[in-house]
């Protein structure tokens, strides 16, 4: 377990400095499309998949909401960047909900199981259901095209990134597997449209809000839904007699982000000079 807590760490720390490499990409205007082929934002997406293969090693030995819930330290992490480095104020009634937050998730991370059971690779259940869920995706990310606030784009992006979670969590690549066992494999496939569709709305949401609270948004939902699926699909499991925690937890995401959906960035002004 503690093997799978480092990598999680380690994938949290990549996944912070991917968020301030898109987010300074983002802010310098234009189409999405053409933010995604900017060197920082192509630079932050190297550093997602270094995060990606550090959660790929962390999921093989702790749930996928333990792992989530650690990578949501990036929270906290791009909060503080866009208050010292960028300006970005940020109320007490905000800095209360990216607490509340990161609490929910160490509680959430808390509840998880030591007790990891074997998912079944393809497994024709799980598959269909992360079709539908990546067709159900794609037409909300058009659906949301014209929308002028981020919250809907940051929690796309979460849900797709996360359901690319699921997809690595059911496979449970074996030692020795080739590539072509991978082709053969359509959770793999799943995976890719996932992460591209996850990461399309991450850019957008970036161009339409600021950092710390769109990775709240992104981290928080990142966490939950792909930590119950797991729970539900995939037989992760949570410490016995801790389901308090893990429903404590979510409720503090809850309040925490249905706080940060409604912030608007503000610079921080200089006091006045008498």
């Amino acid at each position: 377990m503690l093997i799978g807590m480092f990598f999680a760490v380690l994938a949290m720390l990549c996944s912070t400095v991917a968020a301030i490499l898109q987010a300074d990409a983002a802010n310098q205007g234009g189409r999405t499309s053409a933010v995604l082929a900017r060197p920082r934002f192509v630079g932050g997406i190297g550093m997602d998949l270094v995060t990606w293969l550090c959660m790929v090693v962390a999921l093989q030995y702790i749930p996928i909401f333990a792992v989530q819930a650690a990578l949501a330290g990036a929270i906290a992490m791009t909060a503080l960047y866009a208050r010292y480095f960028r300006g970005e104020w940020l109320r007490p009634v905000h800095r209360l909900a990216i607490g509340a937050s990161i609490l929910g998730l160490a509680f959430v991370a808390g509840s998880a199981g030591t007790e990891r059971k074997q998912a079944l690779t393809g497994h024709g259940t799980t598959v269909a259901v992360l079709i539908a869920a990546l067709v159900v995706f794609m037409g909300a990310t058009l659906a949301v095209t014209n929308s002028t606030k981020p919250w809907p784009s940051a929690v796309l992006a979460g849900l797709g990134l996360g359901g690319g979670s699921v997809c690595i969590r059911a496979m449970h690549v074996s030692e020795g597997v080739d590539l072509a066992g991978l082709l053969r494999e359509p959770l793999v496939y799943i995976l890719v449209g996932m992460a591209l569709t996850g990461l399309y709305n991450y850019a957008r949401a970036l161009q339409l809000g600021d950092v710390s609270t769109v990775t709240a948004l992104y981290m928080v939902t990142q966490v939950v839904v792909p930590g119950l699926v797991g729970i539900t699909l995939l037989d992760d499991t949570v410490r016995p007699g801790l389901w308090w925690l893990l429903l404590l937890g979510l409720a503090l995401v809850v309040y925490g982000t249905s706080i940060l959906a409604r912030r608007r960035p503000e610079k921080r002004t200089p006091p006045r000079v008498a």
